[in-house]
């Protein structure tokens, strides 16, 4: 290529930039900037929320065990109590 086709292919880019940020292309780069920021802080707060769930469903499932388990342990006892001192039919 020639320095001339050159010159005239950096003075067309230059142009075609310039026209770009004439027409406000600039002030794209600043909506998607925030666009990309909200995205992030909005997923980010999604994942916390998930791994708070996941929590408080363990949580709850704990409880219902334990629950379980207790209920257990009473039924147990009273199956003992009354095979001891229950009535001998």
């Amino acid at each position: 290529m020639s320095s001339t086709s050159r010159a005239w292919v950096v003075a067309v880019t230059v142009g075609a930039v310039e026209a770009l940020k004439d027409q406000g292309i600039c002030r794209w780069n600043y909506t998607l900037r925030s666009l990309h920021q909200h995205a992030k802080n909005h997923l980010r707060s999604v994942s916390q929320a998930r791994m708070l769930s996941s929590q408080s469903s363990a949580a709850v499932w704990n409880q219902l065990r334990e629950k379980k388990a207790k209920q257990s342990e009473e039924s147990l006892s009273t199956v003992m109590y009354l095979s001891c001192w229950g009535p001998n039919n």
